[in-house]
This record gives structure tokens, sequence and C-alpha cells, in this order.
């Protein structure tokens, strides 16, 4: 099986041929009422491909991009992670019950998507469009079929009795609906006489449902005064039918008993003759009796070999245990396709199923459908109700972690879903934070609000590396775009020094041609982190100078430009910068530094100017020059300044 949340060993939306069996139709489902019955399905890997030099372009995962599926994957995300934080308080009779509901949950959105996908079907005015919406449809159908049925088998666990009752609503709710032909048959003037009425009564009574069957029984006995008394012993044949109980009222020996007893009083009215005169009754009442020829006779109201297998069941062996359901689907499916036909993909799906092989069903879906949606949910939902234990040596592992992983990846691969791969990822503890740590890495960073979106799950996780890398990336795109705050942010945060240094050195270059600088509110409230390297250090410390010196605090800022200088904090190329921000202070009328401090800078001005040799200083230009002579100019008033301020002190 293909990997990824859409990917599929096969052509996608290549529906197979009807069924000879049956046609491939839904029984009177009105236009717009809803989804078809599922009668398509996913053919088989490579069937009938023919070989070419042509080049294929494979795109993974298609499903995920499908607008109408994303309710599918949005929701299931929710009721997936409340099945694993909700594990703990399963207990006892409680557990199945709650598992039995989180699996209709999964249902529910698998339905409602499907409603959706017909909708849009139904509104689709391209025919191609149309159908692949109806194709989707079909796989859905087909889905949640498949789901039910493992619902019923596997986590339920229907035991003999309630198994026949939850197969009866099974195939009542997917194979086939009615209420169209109802609804067309009763509006007429003379329901009893319309050429679909038996169809219907036929349909009820292979369903099992004997009460809509018996309402239209007394519409042809009202109709038809000859008919009366047979429609009153058909009836009451009907009323009296025992159905397993959902309770414990009676056992299985007491149900059997009763149905013995009903049955033989069915082969009695038979016998007798009593609805020979009425073709139609008397085929009703062999299906009563189970006859399998009357029931097959009725092909092309059921449609389906499962249809045929549960009306069978009902009407001959209505206390069937789980484990003989292997061989009446078997015999069933043989019965009513007749040979005529290979099974489907589908039909080997569901066969597997009702031999209770768990393995085989994944393993056919994961084939067969074209996403890993389905069989990661169903995989966990097995696992959770203690089932995979034995099936995990196919794997080699956690056979549930595999198809989890597997779904994660391709999630991935989508702009947004990404960030519901990464809860699935979370609850995969063998290869879970391997296989995250690996996507995370490929995630496009188009927007710094994505990228931040990123860097929280990582930090979430501790992530380090994958911390640092993102965060390295989003400082190289904003120094591309030349947004220096943004960039010595993110270098910050990915605590990279030499990166940090990098820009530091940017916004000193910046400065010095424009003679301000940019992101003060970075600059400003750096704290701690102008500590992870010096130029940070000595960019953040500049910048307190100056706002030292706009609050007229000059003792101070001259004291922090001294310590700039001769702590070697600043780099020597911008010492000129520095002493040219010094010569304010020593032109102030108060004096502001003292002799040894202007010694200090007296000294960082010849060391800045012997470094240079002849050939440099001729290539100086004149500003360099006359900057030169200033400062020279203002350290040696300020000299003569202090000395007499000072000799004065001390004299007094």
């Amino acid at each position: 099986a293909a990997g990824g949340a859409g990917a599929a060993p096969q052509l996608p939306g290549q529906p197979l041929p009807p069924r000879r069996g049956g046609p491939a139709r839904s029984c009177g489902r009105p236009a717009g009422r809803g989804p078809p019955a599922p009668t398509r399905f996913l053919a088989g890997a490579g069937e009938g491909r023919p070989s070419s030099s042509c080049v294929f372009v494979v795109r993974k995962d298609q499903d995920i991009y499908v607008q109408t599926l994303r309710k599918l994957f949005n929701e299931s995300h929710g009721i997936f992670i409340g099945l694993q934080r909700s594990e703990e308080e399963f207990a006892g009779k409680s557990r199945k019950t709650q598992l039995v509901q989180v699996s209709k949950n999964y249902r529910s959105v698998i339905r409602a998507c499907m409603e959706d996908m017909h909708q849009a079907a139904v509104s689709a005015r391209d025919p191609a469009l149309h159908s692949q919406y109806s194709t989707q449809v079909s796989i859905l159908s087909a889905m949640e079929l498949i789901w039910n049925l493992c619902e019923i088998l596997f986590v339920e666990a229907a035991v003999a009795g309630p198994l026949l009752l939850r197969l009866l609503d099974w195939v009542r709710l997917h194979v086939c609906d009615v209420d169209n032909m109802v609804r067309e048959v009763l509006s007429s003037e003379n329901p009893s006489k319309h050429e679909l009425f038996w169809n219907v009564v036929d349909v009820f009574v292979l369903q099992g449902r004997m009460d809509e069957a018996r309402h239209l029984l007394s519409k042809e006995a009202s109709a038809n005064p000859t008919s009366v008394n047979m429609c009153r012993i058909l009836d009451d044949l009907m009323k009296k039918m025992p159905v397993p109980s959902l309770g414990n009222t009676q056992t299985l020996t007491e149900m059997e008993l009763k149905w013995q007893h009903w049955h033989e009083e069915c082969q009695r009215y038979l016998q007798d003759g009593t609805f020979a005169s009425n073709s139609h009754m008397e085929s009703i009442c062999k299906i009563l009796l189970g006859d399998e020829n009357a029931i097959l006779e009725k092909k092309e109201l059921m449609t389906t070999w499962y249809h045929f297998l549960v009306t069978r069941l009902l009407y001959s062996h209505p206390t069937v245990k789980p484990m003989e359901l292997r061989f009446y689907a078997q015999s069933s499916m043989d019965l009513f396709l007749g040979g005529e036909s290979s099974p489907e993909p589908l039909d080997t799906i569901l066969m597997a199923a009702f031999e209770f092989e768990m393995h085989q069903v994944i393993k056919e879906c994961s084939i067969a459908l074209s996403n890993w949606w389905f069989v990661a949910h169903l995989t966990d939902l097995l696992d959770h109700c203690k089932l995979l234990q034995s099936h995990n040596l196919y794997f080699g592992s956690n056979m549930r972690e595999f198809l989890l992983l597997e779904y994660a990846s391709g999630l991935f691969s989508h702009y947004s879903l990404w960030q519901l791969g990464v809860d699935y990822f979370d609850h995969c503890p063998e290869y879970g934070r391997v296989y995250l740590e690996l996507h995370i890495e490929r995630i496009p960073l188009n927007t710094e609000q994505k990228a931040l979106k990123v860097l929280r799950i990582c930090e979430q996780r501790q992530m380090h590396e994958q911390v640092r890398s993102i965060c390295k990336i989003m400082a190289m795109k904003a120094l591309r775009n030349n947004r220096l705050g943004s960039a010595l942010s993110w270098s910050i945060r990915a605590k990279d020094a030499a990166f940090a240094t990098l820009i530091s050195d940017r916004f000193l270059k910046d400065y010095c041609e424009k003679g301000c600088f940019s992101d003060l509110d970075l600059i400003d409230n750096l704290g701690p982190s102008m500590l992870l390297s010096d130029r940070l250090t000595f960019l953040g410390k500049y910048r307190e100078f100056h706002r030292l010196y706009g609050e007229k605090r000059f003792s101070e800022a001259a004291k922090l430009l001294l310590m700039l200088m001769t702590a070697h904090i600043a780099p020597c190329s911008f010492w000129m910068t520095l002493l040219t921000d010094a010569l304010p202070l020593l032109e102030q009328k108060e004096v502001i530094f003292s002799a040894e401090q202007t010694y200090e800078l007296m000294r960082c001005l010849e060391d800045l100017t012997a470094g240079k040799s002849d050939k440099q200083k001729f290539q100086d230009d004149d500003v360099e020059t006359m900057k030169v002579e200033m400062l020279r100019l203002a350290l040696a008033r300020n000299l003569a300044r202090v000395i007499v301020k000072e000799g004065t002190l001390e004299g007094s």
C-alpha cells in the first residue's frame, strides 16, 4: 500500500462495473435524498495498465487536497485525541460502551462528509467534477459499510441473537432504501394496484421490517375482498414471528423453540395451499420459511450478496453465532453470484470481516482505499479494544503505530493539515518523535506566523535542534530582506552567537550611514540576551549610552563610553565613531571627563591613528583628518580645564 493520507497503489477514482448478480443501484433512492449505496469501489492495483514510454507525474496524498474531505480529517482528529486521552478512564463494562460510541462518532463523520460530497456532486455542472464527486461518495459509502460491520463484529462483539438484529440494522442502513417507492405507491389512487406495490412489500419482508409490510398488506385487504383471509393469515404470521431480543428476557433455547413452532405453522399454511391463489403472498410465505430459491428470485431487489446473507439468516438461522458467520457468508456469496463473476475488493474485505480476519481486513483496505485515513483510525480503535496484539508479528512492530505514522506523514504534505499530523505522531510512542523531527524540518516556513506556530510545537516538545534550525532559517530570510530587527530577534531565539554578531555589525553599519538606530524597541529591551555575543553586548550598551545622553545624564554616559573602548568590547573600526560621540561631552560647560578619563581617551585616539600606515593616512579623506584634529583640540582643552579644576580643589 502506498503512503500518506491520500496515496493509493492504484489509479484513484476508478469504479468497478456493476456486479452481475443484480443492478448496481439504490432501491428507490429519491433524487437529492442522500448518497447512494456503496456499489462502486476502487479497482485492484495495476489491472489492465498499458505499457507506455510516457512519464507519469505521481502526486502523493491526493485525497487531502479535496476540499470536501477536510471535514473528515479535521473532525476525526478530535475523536482520535479524545480516545487517546480517555483510555485510562475506560474500565469494566463501560469500556465497551465507550468504544462503541467512539466508533459511532467516526461513522457519523464519514456519513456527514458523504452527504456533503453528494450535495457537491448534485450541484456540480462540470461532468468531470460530477464524476469525481460521485466516485468519492461511493468510496465513503463503502468505508462506512465496512466500518459499521467491523463495529458490530469486533468492537461491540455482538453475541448470538442480538448479532442478527445488528446485521439487520446494518443492511437497512447501507444496502437499500425504499422510501421513494413507498411514497410513489401510497400517493397513487389505488396503492394495491400499483406496479411497484408487491416490490415494496417484498423489500420490507427481505429486510425484516414486518410492521411496514403488514401496513401495506392492509391496503391490499381493503382493496381486494377476495384476499382478505389470506392477508389476515399472512399478517398474523408476520406479527407472531419470533425475533431475538437485545435484553436478557429470553434464552437462545427459548428463542429457537418459539421460532421452530412459528416455522412449522408457516410450513403448514404453505402445504395447505392457503396462498395458492396469490403468487405474491405464496412467495412471501416461502421467504418466511427461508426458501433460498424464493429469496434468490428477489435478487433484483437485494442487489448484494450480503443483503441476501442477512435475509437468509433471518429466516433460516436467527440465532446464528459469530463464529458461524463465515460459513453462511461464503455460501451466500457463491449462491448470489453464481460463479458468474469473481469477488470485487469490497466483497473480499467484507468476507474477511465475516471470517474474523482483522489483519486481512486492514490489509485489503490498505490496498483498495485511496487513503490511509480509514485503516489508521480503524486499527487504532481495534487496538484500544485489545484485539490486535497477536497481529503485530506481521509488521515486526506495532501495526497501529505503523499505520498512524503513514497517515500522519501524508498530512504533513498539506499546507495546513500538517498540524493534525503532529498529534498523531505524539501518540506513536516508538517512532513518533523521530518522524515528527524529520517532517517538521520539511515544513515550508512561508510566513513568520507559520514559523512561530512550528516553533511553538518544537518548544513544547523540547526539540532543541529543530528550534535552532527554524530560528536560523527565519533569521537568514529576515536579513536578506534587510529586516534587521526581526533577524536579530530570531538569532537571539536560536542562541546563535555568530549570527547575532553579524547582525549587530549590520546595525552598527546602518547607524554609521544613517546616524540613527532602527528597531529601537528591540535593542532597548535586549536584557540578558545581549550577553549572547560581545558585539551584541556592545550594541546594547552603545544604545544605552545614547539613551543616557538623551536624558542628559552626562557623567554616566561618559563613563559608559569610556568603558566600551577600554574594555575592548567595541570593534576597532568603531572607535572613531565613539571618539566622535565624546566630542559633545568634551565641549560641555561643565567638566565631564576627569583627567584620568581624558588621558584614556587620548591614548585610545593615539592607538587608533598609530595603527595606520602612512599609505592609509594618505588615503584618509579630509573629513577624517579634521575629526582627529578636532578631537585632539577638544581633549587638550578638556585636560586643561580639568587640571585647573582639580588643582583648585586640591589647593582649597
